[in-house]
């Protein structure tokens, strides 16, 4: 069983701590600024892309070795047409680069954490899609997903957190034009 550090306390970090401790792994749940608190083999960043910056500047030498879980949209929340990162990049890069030492990932960002407690996206079990360049912290990752009775799918590189960001642009954004609910979102058929 892994021991997953959630950095963020809102719908998504409690979703995602649930989603944990149902498939019986140990969960922390922190604020954003619990600077001092020892981290678990798995950190999730569950804090809006704006605050990415601050929790590196205060964590990056204790997130050295672990598997870091990115699972931020940077959309402009302003005006809600478009994302805030170049078109040939991705904030999980960003994150990447400022964190060489780190097993880094993409995934949850293409879900609601209401699809992440119920487990259904209509009649679809909940899918976690998972983008990052290590093999066996996908794998991980991939475990709690499926421990906690979701399904996971590796989307393959780091290169695919770009468009996995896009996804999770155009859900965002339909759901706040209410062309779909907060509590529906995209699933995969499979």
């Amino acid at each position: 069983m892994a021991t997953i550090s959630i950095i963020g306390t809102g719908n998504m970090g409690q979703a995602i701590a649930a989603l944990a401790g149902r498939g019986g792994h140990t969960v922390q749940l922190l604020g954003q600024h619990d600077a001092d608190t020892p981290l678990g083999d798995v950190v999730v960043l569950a804090v809006p892309h704006a605050a990415v910056a601050d929790v590196i500047a205060a964590r990056g030498a204790h997130l050295a070795g672990t598997i870091v879980v990115d699972i931020t949209n940077p959309v402009d929340f302003e005006t809600f047409d478009g994302l805030t990162v170049p078109t040939d990049a991705s904030a999980t890069a960003g994150i990447a680069a400022a964190l060489p030492d780190s097993r880094v990932l993409k995934a949850f960002n293409t879900n609601f954490a209401s699809t992440l407690a119920s487990g259904t996206v209509g009649d679809l079990t909940t899918t976690v899609l998972i983008a990052g360049d290590d093999a066996d912290a996908k794998a991980v990752l991939a475990g709690i997903v499926t421990s906690g009775g979701l399904k996971a799918v590796d989307a393959g590189s780091l290169r695919r957190a770009r468009e996995l960001e896009a996804v999770g642009f155009l859900q965002i954004s339909l759901a706040a034009a209410e062309k779909i609910a907060w509590t529906g979102g995209f699933g995969v058929a499979a």
